[in-house]
């Protein structure tokens, strides 16, 4: 798991949730009358019928709303909740950060009495996105060491779907793929340090693309290698909602 009491200290700015994302989780808990959020961070993407939240760094727990539902210290492995306590569970781009993801599954499968909704992302797609392809293959190699193969997830019980989430061009949160139209973003260490593949990656590796990414943003060559970015409003860059029914 990632120390997020160091690199989590800005995610109340820079890992705000995007509606257009938020609306497709709170469409797959329809029907839920409550939610566990299990490492829920600072919230962003909690629907209105969360109860609790689960996050084991304080940092973290600090950045949430005032009105936010309760959040207790815990990690995903060893949920303080009852089982079958509550009727959805959500994990939203946190299953990478989980020492035992196989346990971690587990315990919502425990908790939850009707549905599972996780939201993560697919390494084999996300390894083609230009930054990490091109610019930054030492972000590439740590997004590999991160990243939970989909298969392992939708291993879970019940009925299980697999749906992509384009990123919007304009997407409000700050998460890796984010920034796919606006590469000037890459460049900000406030954004940066809000990115598991790019904070958990030695500066030293990642000087020299972005160095470069620097150079083809102002000469124009950035915008000439990939022109049919331009025109596009939303992109693929792997992330997946998994629902888990039973």
């Amino acid at each position: 798991m990632a120390d997020y009491d160091a690199i989590g200290t800005t995610y109340s700015t820079t890992r705000r949730a995007d509606p257009r994302i938020a609306a497709r989780i709170t469409e797959a808990l329809s029907g839920t009358a409550s939610v566990a959020d299990v490492g829920a961070g600072a919230g962003s993407y909690e629907p209105a019928q969360t109860v609790i939240a689960v996050e084991p760094s304080s940092v973290m727990i600090a950045q949430r709303r005032h009105d936010a539902a309760p959040a207790v210290r815990a990690v995903a492995e060893m949920l303080p909740l009852r089982t079958y306590s509550v009727d959805g569970a959500i994990a939203v781009l946190t299953v990478h950060h989980w020492h035992d993801v196989d346990r971690g599954l587990a315990e919502l499968v425990r908790i939850a009495r009707h549905r599972i909704v996780i939201l993560t992302w697919d390494h084999h797609v996300f390894r083609d996105f230009w930054l990490v392809r091109d610019y930054l293959p030492a972000a590439a190699r740590t997004d590999g060491r991160l990243s939970v193969p989909i298969n392992r997830l939708t291993s879970l019980p019940g009925r299980v779907s697999v749906t992509p989430v384009p990123i919007p061009h304009d997407c409000v949160d700050g998460f890796g793929g984010a920034f796919w139209r606006r590469p000037e973003a890459y460049l900000d260490r406030t954004v940066q340090a809000g990115m598991s593949m790019l904070a958990l990656t030695p500066r030293s590796q990642l000087h020299e693309g972005l160095s470069r990414l620097r150079e083809d943003i102002a000469s124009g060559r950035w915008s000439d290698r990939y022109p049919e970015l331009a025109a596009r409003s939303e992109y693929d860059a792997g992330y997946r909602l998994i629902v888990a029914e039973f």
